[in-house]
């Protein structure tokens, strides 16, 4: 009864904690003027055009923390307030999402094996739950096992998401830091909202690692009864 406490505790908390964690301390810092004055659009450019990334683009994008970077477009995309806005948080997020740009140009292999995995994902999560319930319902082992397969398809691409994203943060510190576009007490904050935002992604990596462990166990203890 215990681990079933924990089990749920940190498959519902976990996640509303780390999202909880993101939009708070990203709102705390956006309050905070960088004291370079750029914006995260300047922000972006300036660390693209120092890394020879001058074909990448930087453009507004729609809705609250929707920053990404595009590899396929090649375009680092910045919500509205971290696009026009000074601030450490913006400058943070900016960095950051020009970090997968960096990745890209290098080939970091982490990057490419997930995106090699993203057709893979996006098939598997649609289709894992369907032999995953008939499995469970229908008490047909074969289905559950099908289903566990194809949702450790999925597991596979949240954990390898982890070192892209923490890699990704970590160039953009290096590079806020060595052009000087934070100083002193900026650069704490700065790590504080790339932590917050990393946390997210190790959560999604916890959830999917125990639910399929979960359902491990279940088929485990289905072939036992058969």
């Amino acid at each position: 009864m215990g681990i079933y406490i924990v089990y749920f505790a940190i498959v519902l908390l976990l996640p509303i904690y780390a999202q909880f964690k993101v939009k708070s301390t990203y709102k705390k810092y956006a309050k905070v003027r960088s004291t370079s004055g750029m914006t995260g659009a300047e922000v972006a450019r300036l660390i693209l055009d120092q890394n020879g990334l001058h074909d990448v683009k930087v453009v507004e994008s729609r809705g609250f923390l929707s920053d990404h970077y595009n590899p396929m477009t090649k375009i680092v995309a910045l919500s509205s307030d971290n696009y026009h806005n000074s601030s450490v948080a913006g400058t943070a997020v900016a960095a950051h999402e020009v970090g997968h740009a960096i990745q890209h140009q290098e080939a970091y292999s982490f990057l490419k094996f997930r995106h090699a995995l993203v057709p893979v994902a996006n098939i598997s999560s649609n289709l894992s739950w369907v032999f995953v319930m008939i499995g469970i319902f229908a008490q047909l082992s074969g289905a559950l096992l099908l289903g566990i397969v194809l949702l450790a398809a999925g597991v596979v691409f949240q954990i390898v998401t982890l070192p892209v994203e923490f890699n990704a943060s970590s160039r953009a510190m290096n590079q806020i830091v060595s052009l000087g576009i934070i100083r002193n007490e900026e650069e704490r904050h700065a790590k504080k909202v790339l932590s917050a935002a990393a946390m997210t992604y190790v959560a999604a990596a916890a959830v999917a690692v125990l639910e399929l462990l979960r359902l491990v166990l279940i088929y485990t203890g289905m072939g036992r009864d058969e």
